[in-house]
């Protein structure tokens, strides 16, 4: 454990910086607005290919997490054609930087839909999409018409995924804020979605500022939020995936984390 890979979520201008600030080998970034529906900008000097050499040259492991306001489940078709297309703007961007993985939300249905439409969406998406490099699903926090908040919703999603073609490609990313925060225990958090998915790609490690269950997606310090520091550390001990801290602060509030995590594995 005290080999595995922890980095931190990182502002996009310059990726490998960031890294070395935190003396990290893995981060994670946006490419572009994470609110907004343009399509993925690399703001690295030089651009995609001068990113992808820098990262390479460093030894810096990079992922991309897509814009929040991609939901590819819902039935609305002015959120989901144009989510879809997002989707695959941020693919191609993110493989031509070298990234290891695309982390994308498990998005939501409406109020009054069938999850069973949403679970098909999802199996439309992928079939319609150019993976080009692992396409990481992540869990949410919030919602009672979310595809990735409760494990029988990450089940229907993956039996969807099923019948996919290149469902092969298609990965986990665990968030231990948004599970404690959507009411998955994390003692046994690892066995259950490793039960429903077969893998587990991803982990964001994140503390939480809100209850257990209480829908509530905010992100704390590590040892500062209501996670069990014990049942923190052991999901992430048995997920065996690289981690990514999703949590407040710069390079030095990073580092102090993955002090803390590093002394419970």
């Amino acid at each position: 454990m005290s080999t595995l890979s922890i980095g931190a979520h990182v502002e996009q201008a310059d990726p490998v910086a960031e890294a070395r600030a935190r003396d990290t080998t893995l981060v994670q970034f946006f490419l572009g607005d994470p609110q907004g529906w343009k399509g993925p900008k690399v703001a690295f000097g030089g651009g995609a290919e001068a990113l992808r050499t820098a990262a390479t040259a460093a030894g810096v492991e990079l992922y991309v997490h897509a814009p929040y306001i991609v939901n590819v489940a819902t039935t609305n078709n002015r959120i989901r054609i144009p989510s879809r297309k997002l989707l695959q703007q941020h693919m191609d961007a993110a493989a031509e930087i070298g990234a290891k993985g695309l982390i994308v939300h498990g998005g939501h249905v409406n109020k009054d839909d069938d999850p069973a439409k949403g679970f098909d969406n999802w199996r439309k998406a992928v079939e319609a999409t150019d993976i080009k490099i692992p396409l990481l699903i992540e869990n949410t926090a919030g919602g009672d018409n979310a595809m990735a908040r409760h494990l029988d919703r990450i089940a229907g999603v993956w039996d969807a995924l099923s019948a996919a073609e290149g469902a092969e490609q298609v990965g986990f990313c665990l968030d231990t804020c948004h599970a404690w925060a959507g009411g998955i225990d994390l003692g046994t958090a690892v066995d259950k979605v490793r039960g429903i998915t077969g893998r587990i790609d991803l982990v964001h490690a994140n503390d939480s500022r809100d209850t257990f269950d209480s829908g509530a997606d905010r992100h704390a310090n590590f040892g500062v939020g209501k996670l069990p520091p014990d049942e923190f550390a052991g999901l992430v001990r048995q997920a065996d995936a690289p981690v990514i801290c999703e949590t407040p602060g710069g390079a030095a509030e990073h580092r102090d984390d993955f002090a803390w995590l590093r002394a419970r594995l």
